[in-house]
């Protein structure tokens, strides 16, 4: 038993209730050490410090290592690079124009500057965000309003709300989920104890301790006991279906004010006097089974109570049954019950919540706002490394193509990063800057990591972060770069094959950013190196109404302009080269496309064939 002490009071109280209320911590003897050194402290945590450290610390261990960094990449590349990752989208012909000829020193700082303080800024990390959350969602009711989310989420980066704000937020939500975006994580495991206790501690900690759900974890420190104390922080969570007029929804509540963990009282005379047909003192499926309510609620119970396994429900069955606490998923439950692995029909062990990170504790009877409200603040607190150090690992993997961890969300305390002092430096910066979500893009951006280029062939496996690692497209990233070849914003539904299977998924009826979010979409936590493209992309790709759109020479389009304007083949290559992927072309590329231009014998038509040939690269679908 734990000794109960006193819980800190709350941070964010305009998030949660204010709890009064005992919590406790004592650790168990025998616990291995968890890595929760603290962070170092900064003489200067501003953007330009913190990323000259950064240099000069991977520089000191290339050096180490005897490996000479990457150049410089060129300025298309950057450009095209830092307009993918800070605003979702590829940069116009004429905004490459203008950036390569300016000269001065500073103007990569200012191109960060006025990236991140675009308006594509939030909507792309919303969608990155997105994806985290609902590629694992176990409740597929969430997918139909996962739009609902990633608004939300954009209104909190645009607002630059600190991360564990955003965080505290996702984790006491409550309300509609076709209004309330903050609900969606909630929402998307359907107010499932132990699928958010492994969501929350993967996503926001990089920690994976749900792999000790059914016993001690095996390659980490953490004991069975820590996980399903954690899940005990959420039994009290309701997922209710709701009708509002003509609108079906769901709503993310607390049952505090539900039943006190019994089941309702069963009328046991009347069940058998009903429904038990054949008088053998038995109720079985086939006897229950569409009859009523009485009988339906008593099928459901037939396999959580049929303690003999005979298939049926005695009358002593029923009667414990009806005494044990309610422990339904989504339903609101009382005290939270870690299952019992020798007797898997066994009632479980009634578990205090208690936090890994620090051992704080809540009682039983807490409330479930001051449940997850003492959760939150245990899990943004500076007093620990896991929440600062898995943003960081999560954003440097996605802009540099490699993480000091991976996969992202594997970050176990027995786990050895890559270049462990940048990692901490990022993370101690983020924290001193009071978790500005911006500060960490500006500074990782600023780093000469960052604007490395490709590795050569000859060095393509050089140790970590000496060259810039090539990344596959997100679909919302796909999208925007091909209206940016077509030239309009958004697709009309008319000219999409709008399928079922993308409704619901893509906001403000854009079909076009829908079809892309289901077709091209991936986990963001999957290693680069396990992501492979799929037929139907590739299909997609080469057959689509889209593409061949993207790639027609008639009336208005894009390439016709482009034709129409440069009368000499390589001029107008250059162009295509520059709208499609942000470059010009090579001397080699340069004569094969003349090559097949006089081949063909048709301007037009040969135009054509090498503008959807540029689309179907891995170049175009890939950050560079």
């Amino acid at each position: 038993m734990r000794e109960l002490g006193t819980v800190p009071s709350r941070r964010f109280a305009a998030f949660f209730v204010a709890a009064s209320v005992l919590g406790g911590s004592l650790a168990r003897s025998g616990d291995t050490d968890r890595g929760i050194e603290s962070l170092p402290t900064l003489a200067d945590a501003s953007v330009e410090a913190v990323a000259r450290d950064v240099d000069r610390l991977i520089d000191q261990f290339l050096a180490d290592q005897g490996v000479q960094a990457a150049t410089r990449c060129s300025d298309e590349d950057f450009l095209r690079r830092a307009s993918l990752d800070l605003a979702g989208r590829v940069p116009t012909p004429e905004e490459l124009a203008s950036f390569v000829q300016e000269a001065g020193v500073t103007k990569r700082s200012a191109a960060i500057e006025q990236l991140i303080s675009s308006e594509g800024f939030s909507q792309t990390w919303a969608g990155y965000w997105r994806e985290v959350i609902y590629s694992r969602a176990t409740d597929v009711r969430s997918l139909r309003w996962q739009n609902v989310f990633e608004r939300w989420m954009a209104e909190q980066l645009a607002a630059d709300r600190p991360w564990d704000e955003i965080v505290t937020m996702l984790l006491t939500a409550t309300g509609d989920t076709s209004e309330v975006g903050s609900t969606g994580l909630i929402f998307a495991h359907g107010g499932d104890p132990t699928e958010l206790a492994a969501e929350v501690s993967r996503i926001f900690l990089g920690i994976q301790i749900q792999c000790a759900n059914c016993h001690d974890h095996p390659y980490d420190s953490w004991k069975r006991e820590d996980f399903h104390e954690l899940a005990a922080f959420f039994p009290r969570i309701r997922v209710r279906r709701t009708m509002d007029g003509e609108k079906r929804t769901f709503v993310v509540e607390s049952a505090d004010n539900a039943r006190t963990g019994k089941t309702p009282p069963i009328d046991i005379d009347l069940a058998f006097k009903l429904l038990d047909r054949d008088q053998d003192g038995r109720l079985t499926a086939e006897e229950v089974e569409g009859r009523k309510a009485l009988g339906n609620r008593i099928f459901r119970m037939i396999k959580l109570g049929d303690a003999d396994q005979d298939g049926a429900l005695s009358r002593s069955e029923l009667e414990q049954l009806a005494q044990r606490p309610m422990n339904q998923v989504g339903r609101g439950a009382a005290e939270y019950l870690m299952p019992d692995l020798e007797d898997p029909t066994a009632e479980g062990t009634r578990t205090v919540p208690v936090s890994f990170l620090d051992e704080r504790s809540v009682p039983f009877g807490t409330k479930d706002l001051e449940r997850r409200g003492a959760l939150a603040e245990s899990i943004v607190s500076s007093n620990h490394p896991w929440f600062a150090r898995a943003m960081v690992n999560r954003i440097w993997t996605e802009m540099l193509g490699q993480g000091f961890y991976s996969p992202v969300d594997d970050m176990g305390p027995e786990r050895t990063a890559e270049l462990p002092e940048v990692l901490d430096t990022l993370a101690a910066g983020f924290l001193a800057n009071g978790y500005d979500v911006r500060w960490l893009y500006r500074t990782i951006a600023q780093t000469e990591a960052y604007q490395r280029a490709m590795p050569q062939a000859e060095s393509i496996d050089a140790p970590a972060f000496a060259a810039m690692a090539p990344t596959r497209l997100r679909g919302d990233q796909i999208y925007n770069a091909l209206m940016q070849v077509i030239g309009v914003e958004k697709l009309s539904r008319r000219a999409l094959a709008a399928s079922r299977a993308v409704q619901g998924s893509g906001g403000d009826g854009d079909f076009g950013r829908a079809l892309f979010s289901a077709l091209f979409n991936y986990d963001p936590s999957t290693p680069q190196e396990d992501l492979t493209g799929s037929i139907p992309q590739a299909l997609f790709m080469m057959n689509s109404q889209v593409t061949h759109g993207a790639a027609s020479s008639r009336g208005g389009s894009m390439l016709a302009r482009t034709l129409r304007e440069f009368s000499d083949d390589d001029d107008a290559l250059a162009a295509v080269y520059r709208r499609v992927l942000s470059r010009e072309p090579t001397m080699e590329e340069a004569a094969i496309c003349r090559e097949h231009i006089s081949h063909v014998g048709n301007r037009a038509e040969a135009f054509e064939d090498i503008v959807w040939s540029l689309l179907n690269s891995s170049e175009f679908l890939t950050k560079r």
